[in-house]
């Protein structure tokens, strides 16, 4: 399959992609269809990787972009990978041009935690 151009585009949740795969999986068994290799293997990844349920990961995300110092790219990063520590939290800021105060980090961490 060749694709011609990008009709639209927007970010998503690893748990939202989740869901989504596991609606594919359920409706091509119920129609007795065979999944193809890069499917069961998304699905596979998208299971091992998602740590949320979608709904907490949206709740998260909403809280997260409501600090300051918060872009929305940043904030899909951080629900994604669910940072635990400061300095996983740093890593996913290392490009930015400022840095985070400790309690800056520690806010984030506790809102990680609270939903995970």
């Amino acid at each position: 399959m060749k694709v011609k151009r990008v009709v639209s585009e927007e970010r998503i949740l690893l748990s939202e992609v989740r869901e989504i795969l596991l609606e594919v999986e359920t409706g091509r068994l119920a129609a007795g269809e065979e999944m193809s290799y890069e499917l069961r293997k998304s699905i596979e990844h998208a299971n091992h990787l998602s740590k949320t349920p979608a709904d907490k990961a949206k709740a998260l995300l909403d809280e997260l972009l409501k600090l300051e110092k918060m872009k929305e790219e940043i904030a899909f990063r951080i629900v994604n990978l669910m940072p635990r520590t400061r300095d996983e939290l740093r890593a996913i800021y290392a490009k930015e041009r400022f840095t985070l105060t400790p309690e800056e980090l520690d806010e984030i961490i506790d809102l990680v935690m609270t939903h995970f």
